[in-house]
């Protein structure tokens, strides 16, 4: 594993114009109390993991049962066409998905009367196809990689007037994204209230980044400069390790990876610029870490996907140059999320 341990703030140029990630919850709270299947996910502290990590304790906010969608994306796309309320009915979302945002845009939009078209890369599994469809959306398969997908959703919103509802910003592309890691901010809020003491360290995983600057902002509103915020990226896609260590926006390269919700190589604007702001380190792991550290929390009672245990993984892969970095201890208190579910 590889940690690039960095000085914040670090600049990072061409991100002027950006807004950083919102860091008050209470708007979505407030919609997600009005949902019948909204519901709180537990934090559960893994004993087994912290023995193996060699950190006194381990906390892991479960996403696995979130709003019946088995993951945190649920509380993003969903939360947008809700804000949009009656205006939504009869429009048409399109986006593109690497995993689970799909399925938030495609649940959103059922229950508001809109459709969903949902744009796949030909690497996406066919059972990730088939929940989408189940959800109502339409699946369409572009291209190789989650960038390909991408272009041709942004392309097929423009030619026919449908709103593109994207989880990633790029230039003059922001508000919309901004409102879907608004809705990431609940897991936050929630771990923030259920955690007995402030951690020491926080390991999130990272895609375009959504996820991980939606947990840090709001990590450094609740408890400072304190906790070491440590962003975990596939070693096959270090979109927002290479931004912030070249201090530019780099498109990253690299193989498909395991790790395919993570498997971005352009980070999102705004979580760039947010995490440049509130992240201690950048740590890239190996797939063959990405799969020990997924078969541990299984056998731990976390199961999970590479993706959605990544953090954890991390955790566990860390060497001891990485712990000298991070200054992870014996007496450490680390906070990971479990992102999703297992693929069934």
């Amino acid at each position: 594993m590889d940690v690039l341990k960095v000085a914040r703030p670090v600049a990072v140029s061409g991100l002027g114009d950006v807004p950083y990630p919102l860091s008050d919850p209470a708007g979505v709270e407030a919609l997600l109390a009005r949902c019948p299947v909204a519901a709180e996910t537990p934090l559960v502290e893994a004993e087994a993991i912290a023995v193996e990590a060699g950190v006194a304790q381990v906390w892991v906010k479960d996403e696995r049962g979130r709003m019946g969608l088995a993951s945190f994306k649920a509380l993003g796309a969903a939360h947008v066409i809700a804000r949009h309320g009656a205006e939504a009915r009869g429009r048409t979302y399109v986006t593109a998905s690497a995993g689970n945002h799909g399925l938030s845009v495609a649940a959103g939009s059922a229950a508001f009367g809109a459709r969903a078209v949902i744009y796949i890369a030909q690497t996406v599994p066919d059972a990730f196809a088939e929940r989408l469809q189940e959800q109502g959306a339409e699946v369409r398969r572009v291209g190789e990689t989650y960038e390909a997908a991408m272009a041709a959703a942004e392309m097929e919103a423009q030619a026919q007037g449908w709103h593109l509802l994207s989880d990633a910003s790029w230039d003059g592309y922001t508000e919309t994204p901004l409102r879907v890691m608004e809705g990431y901010l609940v897991l936050m809020a929630e771990a923030i209230r259920q955690m007995p003491v402030a951690p020491s360290h926080v390991f999130v995983q990272a895609g375009v980044g959504g996820l991980a600057a939606a947990c840090a902002v709001l990590a450094r509103a609740a408890w400072g400069d304190a906790p070491r915020i440590v962003v975990v990226e596939p070693e096959a896609a270090p979109c927002l390790r290479d931004s912030v260590a070249a201090g530019r926006v780099v498109t990253a390269q690299g193989p498909v990876s395991i790790m395919g919700r993570l498997d971005c190589k352009v980070p999102s604007h705004i979580a760039l610029k947010g995490l440049a702001r509130d992240a201690d380190a950048f740590a890239l792991i190996t797939e063959e870490e990405a799969q020990v550290g997924a078969g541990t929390a299984m056998v731990a009672g976390l199961a999970s996907t590479p993706s959605g245990a990544a953090g954890l993984s991390a955790l566990l892969a860390v060497d001891d140059a990485g712990r000298a970095a991070l200054e992870l201890t014996a007496e450490s208190t680390v906070l990971c999320v479990l992102s999703e579910g297992p693929e069934t």
